[in-house]
């Protein structure tokens, strides 16, 4: 299994050379950048060079960046005005695909083959109007990431519009080319790990691993919730290709979880992939 972690975990610091050097010390081959401007200015060439220099450097591939759910945050607080590709309001909508544009064009200068998507913010009614959004919003996004070699992942979250449910037969009506992103922890709040994965499995090509206890989005290390990971992985193992398994952390107390304590965490992952005949799980 290969490990890849995303930097979520650090999303209200700046994303440096030394942070990303600890990563691949620990052992850690690949990331997920988190697109925050706090954390990672996606929109400053200075900012990309910088971390296409540093990932060179490390040798750390650039496995997805995380399209950025926010703008004109305030230093040292992931808070500001949400972006959304299904605001009904059209001139909303078409800022925001702008804005996730800006982060697609990272690719020309760092590839990477996945953008996580959501196509809501907080929590959001299952509204016709907004489906229709967001289907005019990822036309014409796939399209622009497809000329940069990235493909578009649509995360599941726990709320009417992005359930897995409602994503899975949104992808049945539209046949967008895009994929999905399944979240492990939002599907266990929503409606459980193994049904929301069975609904979105044929089109899944990463994985967001977290654990909670079923009622917040705590983004804990596996196995220090309620999810049950036998069954994850059981389920994990049903799927055309065994997707690529994404460890998604928030700080807990300061500077908490380490480094260390993420590799116990994936040393546990590797476990259950053992057990379920999930060692075959490939780069991306």
């Amino acid at each position: 299994m290969r490990r890849i972690l995303s930097t979520y975990r650090w999303v209200n610091q700046a994303l440096t050379p030394m942070l990303l050097g600890e990563i691949a010390k620990a052992g850690i081959p690949s990331v997920e950048v988190f697109c925050a401007s706090i954390h990672f200015e996606y929109r400053s060439g200075e900012a990309v060079r910088d971390l296409a220099s540093a990932l060179s450097e490390h040798r750390l591939e650039l496995h997805a960046l995380h399209s950025p759910t926010e703008r004109d945050a305030m230093s040292g607080h992931q808070t500001g005005m949400p972006i959304s590709i299904s605001d009904p309001e059209r001139i909303r909508r078409i800022d925001a695909v702008d804005e996730v544009k800006r982060a697609l064009e990272v690719a020309e200068r760092v590839p990477f083959r996945f953008l996580v998507q959501h196509i809501g913010n907080g929590r959001q009614s299952a509204d016709p109007r907004k489906f229709d959004a967001a289907f005019a919003s990822l036309e014409s996004l796939a399209v622009f990431a497809k000329h940069r070699g990235v493909t578009i992942a649509i995360e599941n979250k726990p709320d009417e519009l992005s359930c897995p449910t409602s994503l899975h037969q949104f992808i049945q009506e539209t046949h967008l080319p895009v994929k999905f992103c399944f979240d492990t922890g939002h599907a266990h709040i929503e409606g459980g790990v193994e049904a929301g994965f069975e609904l979105m499995r044929d089109r899944v090509v990463t994985v967001h691993v977290h654990d909670n206890h079923g009622d917040k989005d705590e983004h804990l290390p596996p196995t220090e919730g309620s999810i049950d990971w036998d069954a994850a992985f059981a389920a994990f193992s049903n799927a055309p290709e065994m997707p690529a398994l994404v460890i998604e952390l928030k700080e807990r107390a300061a500077g908490t979880p380490a480094v260390g304590e993420i590799c116990a965490a994936f040393d546990r992952l590797e476990e259950f992939a053992d057990k379920k005949g999930g060692t075959h799980a490939h780069s991306r």
